[in-house]
């Protein structure tokens, strides 16, 4: 005995349903997943507004590290500017004063350039999760639009009556060939009727969602390779101590903050009605489908629903289908018998009569297959399981990214003051560059100043002969050959 396919919500989906829910005005509001409604579109305004504080708190985190780095430290500058000068060796003019300093900015921005890569490629597995799930979504969807698409294509092309009107012509001096003539047309206009009645809606926001979700992966990709390329710059810019670069990227960086906290936003909003729909889907799709569409709701809550019945709501229209054209493949087959021997000339408008049986004979059992709840009700069993698993995975991984990045950033912005000041000044990087104009030749011995020297005594000179003043005399002697 085959297994039918169930739908089961999540643990993340009735954790994130379980959420309260506040109004404008802090009042409690209900759960249940109504995106018209004015008062459930507040209760997610209110939830994306927590991002929009978190976001002022990090500004005001950030302000207060610029006004530390800005204000605090002018004063620590003049009151150790004889203890920079003593430890100006051992600092080599980077502004971390020794091993330590150097130490600690090192593992500060390995730290952040480490949250800012684990974010980056939670962001990535998150973006390929909810891919999946809308993939597999919208594949579903298209498959059950085909087989609704075909109902609709096999009842328009039923047709049974044929050439029935000329059979009556011929039939016209035997009453009691007309009369089952006149049943079988009568028959068909009824199976045509009562067919006719099928129809199901369609999903004709497939396209608009395909569009959708391509933009939402390219966007989200593109925002990836923002975080990522501004990490590996300022990195790049610390390493080269490159001022235009950090200015640059200090700039990108605000750019990505404010972009992770405005993502989070939405993805806290979509996460939350997300989880609203998928505690109890069907009673969305019953009455949204039965207002949009006008089909009835126990035609919807046939195939949507997790029951299977072996009564569905069309078996009693495809069951009086079935017995009309039993009762009109019964007639022809009295005719053939009884009729045709009388009149000949009906023979090939029998023929056609009964090919077109036939083939309406297979199209309606293609159609009762296709009406068979099982079908349809996987296809949406399926568009459920990608749209509340997979996509609902996907969006709480990227929830998680742009929380991390959203840290990694203001803790780069915080950081960036004190890596300035660990740059060398102009003046210094001016005293650089007058030692380097200097000969060539000139040893660096020979340049440093002579203090040094004044300790240890000066060296006496080569020549130290006694006597002040006192001259060698003049050789007369002539030059060596």
């Amino acid at each position: 005995m085959t297994t039918v396919p169930s739908y089961t919500p999540s643990l993340w989906v009735r954790v994130c349903h379980a959420l309260p829910r506040l109004d404008l005005t802090m009042q409690m509001k209900d759960n249940i997943f109504v995106p018209d409604s004015w008062e459930y579109q507040q209760t997610l305004l209110v939830l994306s507004s927590l991002s929009a504080i978190a976001l002022v708190i990090s500004l005001l985190v950030v302000l207060s590290f610029l006004i530390h780095y800005c204000c605090c430290h002018r004063g620590d500058r003049s009151e150790g500017s004889e203890e920079e000068e003593e430890d100006e060796d051992a600092s080599t003019g980077h502004g971390y004063s020794g091993k330590k300093g150097r130490g600690i900015c090192c593992v500060t921005w390995v730290a952040v350039a480490s949250v800012t890569l684990v974010a980056i490629g939670v962001g990535f597995y998150g973006n390929s999760e909810a891919n999946d799930g809308m993939y597999q979504l919208t594949s579903s969807l298209l498959t059950a639009n085909y087989s609704l698409a075909s109902i609709d294509l096999l009842v328009s092309v039923l047709s049974v009556s044929g050439p029935l009107t000329s059979m009556e012509e011929l039939f016209t001096g035997s009453k009691p060939f007309l009369a089952s003539t006149r049943n079988c047309r009568r028959l068909s206009e009824n199976v045509i009727n009562l067919l006719s009645s099928i129809s199901l809606a369609r999903f004709y926001c497939i396209g608009i969602l395909c569009v959708f979700l391509c933009y939402r992966w390219l966007s989200y990709v593109l925002l990836l390779l923002l975080d990522l390329i501004v990490c590996l710059f300022i990195l790049l810019g610390l390493a080269k101590q490159a001022r235009w670069l950090l200015i640059l990227m200090t700039v990108l960086a605000w750019l990505a903050l404010f972009l992770s906290w405005g993502s989070l936003g939405l993805e806290t909003a979509t996460v939350v009605a997300l989880s609203d729909f998928c505690s109890d889907p069907n009673t969305f799709v019953v009455n949204s489908t039965h207002f949009n569409t006008g089909t009835s709701s126990g035609t919807v809550s046939t195939y949507f629903k997790n029951t299977f019945i072996v009564v569905s709501h069309f078996c009693n229209l495809l069951t009086q289908s079935q017995r009309a054209l039993s009762n009109i493949h019964t007639h022809l087959s009295s005719l053939d018998r009884n009729a045709l021997t009388q009149f000949p000339k009906a023979e090939v408008c029998h023929r056609v009569e009964t090919y077109i049986l036939n083939s309406t004979e297979g199209n309606f059992h293609q159609l009762v297959a296709l009406l068979n709840c099982r079908g349809l009700n996987k296809d949406y069993i399926d568009s459920l399981k990608g749209l509340c698993y997979d996509g609902m995975e996907g969006l709480l991984y990227l929830s998680l990214y742009s929380f991390l990045s959203a840290l990694a950033f203001t803790a780069i912005l915080c950081s960036l003051p004190g890596a300035w000041r660990s740059f060398p000044s102009e003046s210094e990087e001016y005293e650089d560059s007058d030692s380097e104009s200097e000969d060539p030749f000139t040893s660096h011995q020979a340049r440093r100043p002579t203090a040094s020297g004044s300790q240890r005594g000066a060296m006496a000179p080569f020549y130290n002969y006694p006597g002040a003043g006192w001259t060698p005399p003049f050789s007369s002697a002539p030059p060596l050959p």
